[in-house]
């Protein structure tokens, strides 16, 4: 879990020097009607960001196989208005979010990464599998914002 904590500091890093030089127009700039912002992909960040630490703190005490609620991607950033939040509120909370991760992430004995889990689709996977994907996930959304 080492190395999948280190990837995600370094893309936290990555993430917070880009975010902290961007104007408020240009994470707001829309490239076309119905695509999220870049501020709005920082608050789908936002929301993957609780909704895993909520999943990853859960699993250490809950029933197994721990089982995997989809959350509405859409919908929260929508309700949550990321467009029109002031965008060092939202630096942040993702900045404090993932450090909680990184954190939760670093105290997992092997025991815990092998917890089972039991994704959307009825598949089975254990949270070692989602701490990864935690992080492919957020790599995914960064390099769309910093393109």
């Amino acid at each position: 879990m080492t190395e999948t904590t280190q990837r995600l500091e370094h893309l936290v890093r990555t993430g917070l020097d880009y975010f902290s030089r961007s104007s408020e127009s240009e994470m707001a700039h829309k490239h076309s009607p119905g695509k999220w912002s870049k501020k709005e992909v920082l608050g789908h960040l936002i929301d993957s960001g609780i909704n895993n630490l909520q999943r990853f703190t859960e699993i250490q005490y809950e029933n197994k196989p721990y089982q995997i609620r989809k959350y509405k991607q859409d919908e929260l950033v929508k309700a949550n208005n990321y467009q029109e939040a002031e965008l060092d509120e939202l630096i942040g909370l993702w900045t404090a979010l993932n450090q909680r991760i990184v954190n939760l992430m670093g105290n997992q004995t092997e025991q815990a990464l092998n917890y089972e889990i039991e994704l959307p689709d009825g598949t089975s996977s254990d949270l070692r599998f989602l701490m990864i994907d935690y992080v492919d996930h957020l790599e995914y959304h960064l390099k769309q914002v910093l393109i």
